[in-house]
């Protein structure tokens, strides 16, 4: 069964004295998703605005994938009640 789908990632980066903050957006197109980051940068530090970036950025796609696994298992969940217990993520999707 062939089946492809196209879901449009937006990410948005904004800084402010020192504090980069992450906006990554998903529109699957029945479903929107919103995930957020912060990377705060040590005064004492050099000012590498890259560093913030990527921190930010990967916190926010972190924070992303973990509403994404939530929606997998909860879907899971109501199609399959013998998904249950510590096993239930390992099942889903590729093996690890």
């Amino acid at each position: 069964m062939a089946h492809t789908v196209e879901w449009r990632v937006h990410l948005y980066l904004f800084e402010d004295e020192g504090t980069t903050k992450a906006r990554v957006e998903l529109d699957t197109g029945a479903t929107a998703l919103t995930g957020r980051g912060v990377a705060r940068c040590n005064p004492a530090d050099t000012d590498v605005p890259e560093i913030g970036d990527e921190l930010a950025a990967g916190r926010a796609m972190h924070d992303l994938a973990q509403q994404l696994l939530s929606a997998a298992e909860r879907d899971i969940g109501g199609s399959d009640t013998s998904m249950t217990g510590p096993d239930a993520r390992q099942a889903a999707g590729w093996p690890m």
